[in-house]
């Protein structure tokens, strides 16, 4: 009888028999079996790291024996759904991963305008179920990003500014807790837990299925891209800023700053320059979205403008290339309760010393529906936030890790400053521990007594971890 051995959450080592792991329908993945390297690998390619033990789960009842598995053998333990999350916890050195990854049932009720999905399900499949009905609720920006970590940390995106948050159009889920319980979360049943993993994360168990309530988008949205010079930046942010201000929840405008890939519609000359884009997308009719928009496409000389009538799924995937598995990435990002001159000043400066042709500054604008939800209804707290900056690193070797990360840090110190010391948990890396609290600002303690309640020996570490 063969054993694996594990790591323990205290860093020990402990022998388990193959013969004990029993998952009910799922599968047991060992460093020996053949799928192993495919199934540890992660959206980051700068995590690098092997499990002692993977078990993929099929059912919640799956998730509860693995859980139960972990907890009496004190296992280091991960939960993986798309893997895609920036600090890597979806896997862990040397311990357990329940992966989640299989589990792609969808199930759409456009007569309720409900959706239930499970943790397996990507944003991309997540759209394309529910647009075949003219519905959706509002996710990422990227197709291969799962839908469970999005919305355990919040998740925002095209829509948010008119239907709120990921976590906003939670309607209930059910969760798997440290103690092998399968319960229900909503207004009416387990409130606290309700709360808590609204924006707390994977802090209190394992999400084994989410209802979300859904909204009249499409199949078509007036959107696409504006590119100017980045000569032309300092002015563009500060219309840009006034454009924000001024502008309805039905569009949403951000901003990406880089060197410009090789677009089809860009001339060749601009290819490899760096540029600012405004990308903007209009949630409502497209006669009022034109109107909307005018302003922002009146700004400045650009180079090309790309709005027009698209399918919102093709939308959604639209960042898709620039945000491939297999890049290294390194992020640091803050909040701003607006866009401060100084702030811009740091950004624009930043942009000529880009480290990497594939690194970005990236503004994502918020307001609207999401600063219209009390700052104590979820665990996400930083409720007047306007505009959302992700210093996105990305780059292709190892030989690179030096100094795009300095340059990352030295964007976010600079920053600092302009910022509102809350976070978005999502795009914080596993370093950044000490900023939790400040993430969560005056509900931390709250999460805090949540987590010894749920899980008081903190099996469920391996994410931005509340410690109990």
């Amino acid at each position: 009888m063969s054993q694996l051995t594990i790591t323990a959450s205290d860093g020990s080592r402990t022998q388990i028999d193959e013969a004990t792991i029993e998952l009910f329908g799922g599968e047991v993945i060992s460093p020996t079996s053949p799928e192993f390297d495919a199934a540890r690998a992660v959206w980051n390619a700068m995590i690098d790291v092997r499990p002692g033990l993977i078990v993929r789960c099929i059912t919640s009842e799956d998730i509860r024996h693995a859980v139960a598995l972990a907890k009496a053998h004190g296992l280091l333990t991960a939960v993986r759904g798309g893997g895609h999350n920036i600090a890597g916890n979806g896997i862990c050195d040397g311990g357990m991963v329940i992966d989640l990854s299989r589990m792609k049932r969808i199930e759409v009720d456009p007569q309720r305008r409900l959706a239930t999905v499970e943790p397996g399900v990507t944003l991309g499949e997540f759209d394309k179920a529910c647009q075949e009905h003219g519905l959706t609720t509002p996710t990422g920006i990227n197709s291969t990003t799962g839908i469970a970590g999005l919305t355990l940390g919040g998740g925002f995106g095209w829509l948010s500014r008119k239907y709120g948050l990921t976590i906003d159009n939670l309607v209930s889920a059910r969760v798997v807790t440290a103690e092998g319980e399968i319960l229900t979360a909503s207004a009416t049943e387990n409130p606290d837990l309700f709360w808590g993993i609204r924006g707390g994360g994977g802090n209190f168990g394992v999400v084994s299925e989410f209802t979300y309530k859904l909204h009249q988008v499409g199949p078509e949205v007036l959107a696409g891209l504006i590119i100017h010079p980045m000569a032309d930046a300092r002015k563009l942010l500060r219309s840009y800023r006034e454009f924000c201000a001024a502008s309805p929840d039905d569009v949403t405008a951000w901003v990406v700053m880089r060197k410009a890939p090789p677009l089809p519609f860009l001339p060749e000359e601009w290819h490899g320059k760096e540029v600012l884009v405004f990308t903007a997308c209009c949630a409502g009719d497209s006669a009022s979205g034109e109107a909307a928009l005018k302003p922002l496409r009146e700004l400045g000389k650009p180079i090309v403008d790309v709005i027009g009538s698209q399918p919102f799924v093709g939308w959604q995937m639209a960042f898709d290339p620039l945000l491939a598995p297999g890049a290294r990435n390194y992020w640091k990002s803050h909040n701003f309760a607006d866009l401060a001159d100084g702030a811009v000043d740091v950004i624009t400066e930043a942009v000529s010393r880009l480290p990497s042709p594939h690194c970005e500054i990236f503004i994502g604008q918020m307001g609207g529906a999401t600063s219209r939800v009390a700052p104590d209804a979820t665990a996400y707290r930083d409720r007047t936030v306007k505009f959302i900056m992700n210093v996105h690193g990305r780059w292709e070797t190892p030989a690179e890790d030096q100094a795009g990360i300095a340059w990352c840090r030295s964007v976010f110190d600079a920053a600092t400053p302009y910022a509102t010391g809350g976070a978005y948990v999502n795009f914080m890396t596993a370093e950044e521990s000490k900023r939790i609290p400040s993430a969560y600002g005056p509900s931390y303690q709250r999460l805090v007594e949540l987590k010894r309640k749920y899980d008081p020996t903190n099996l469920f570490r391996m994410n931005q971890n509340i410690k109990p």
